[in-house]
């Protein structure tokens, strides 16, 4: 048994989650993968995958030992790289993390301009609306909207997530347009609520808080974008969420004289897992690509 061979196979059924699927990725037969994580079991002297009818899901062993073969292979790929050019190269395989809107408007379309950058690179981008573990995930970075809680992890910040006070002109004509903070006490506001104090709207740094009341609240941004257009409420919501929704008319900004906290994005990665050429490189690259860009800019 190829031992490299053996652990790049199951890495790919714990990241496809079927035996069939990475057959048809690497050209074989679904019984020779099954044969093949196995023969490795047979030899680690223990189950790594607990296998079921409906689903495969990992034991305690296979978690840590999944986890292992990601730094391996990585490893692997920088220690040819570096052979073949004299330094660590950027190159391999790299899980990012992201919630659901920010990744799919922020990160995934900025993919392109990374990858033709570093062609060598394999981008795993997986979207949610919770902190996923970065450690029992396997994930290299993580990019997080918000002030951290979990000060073990290695984090840099690349960027600023402006905010505004956004409504429809529909909600409008049936409700006053807020004219101070205060206001929206009188409003149904639309809240998010994976932020820390997210009933909580501060303006100017702190000078107006205000406890924000309302009949929704959703873990998505996308979501609450929908809910605006729809003139049911108010929203204290990314700029770059309605830029293109302001520019239409879709949407209105209210309360414009008073500014909205903004909240540091982060890249973000475990303390125990080396930051290697390509971590470092995506990092810089969001740096760069933020800085052009109005809504995520750190002045």
């Amino acid at each position: 048994m190829d031992t490299l061979e053996a652990m790049t196979m199951f890495v790919r059924v714990v990241e496809r989650g079927s035996f069939s699927a990475v057959a048809r990725e690497l050209g074989t037969t679904q019984p020779t993968v099954s044969k093949q994580i196995s023969a490795l079991e047979q030899r680690l002297g223990g189950r790594l995958i607990a296998r079921s009818t409906r689903q495969l899901s990992l034991t305690d062993e296979g978690q840590r030992y999944y986890r292992q073969c990601r730094e391996i292979l990585a490893a692997v790929d920088n220690a040819e790289h570096s052979f073949q050019t004299g330094r660590e190269g950027v190159a391999g395989p790299l899980r990012i993390a992201s919630s659901v809107s920010f990744g799919r408007l922020q990160i995934a379309p900025r993919l392109r301009g990374f990858l033709q950058r570093y062609p060598d690179v394999t981008i795993d981008l997986q979207l949610s609306d919770q902190n996923v573990d970065l450690v029992s995930e396997g994930v290299d970075v993580a990019l997080r909207i918000g002030d951290l809680k979990d000060s073990s992890l290695i984090a840099r910040q690349i960027g600023l997530t402006r905010r505004l006070t956004v409504a429809s002109p529909a909600y409008l004509e049936q409700h006053p347009a807020p004219q101070v903070p205060s206001d929206l006490a009188r409003h149904n506001c639309i809240l998010f609520n994976l932020l820390e104090h997210f009933d909580t709207w501060t303006f100017d740094a702190g000078l107006h808080q205000v406890q924000a009341r309302g009949n929704v609240r959703s873990n998505n941004s996308e979501a609450i974008r929908q809910m605006v257009l729809s003139g049911l409420g108010i929203s204290l919501s990314p700029s770059w969420l309605y830029r293109k929704d302001i520019e239409a008319g879709r949407v209105i900004r209210v309360l414009e004289g008073y500014t909205p906290s903004s909240l540091p994005i982060h890249a973000v990665s475990p303390a125990n897992r080396r930051q290697s050429a390509r971590i470092r490189a995506f990092v810089d690259f969001l740096v760069e690509a933020f800085a052009a860009d109005e809504d995520l800019a750190v002045v």
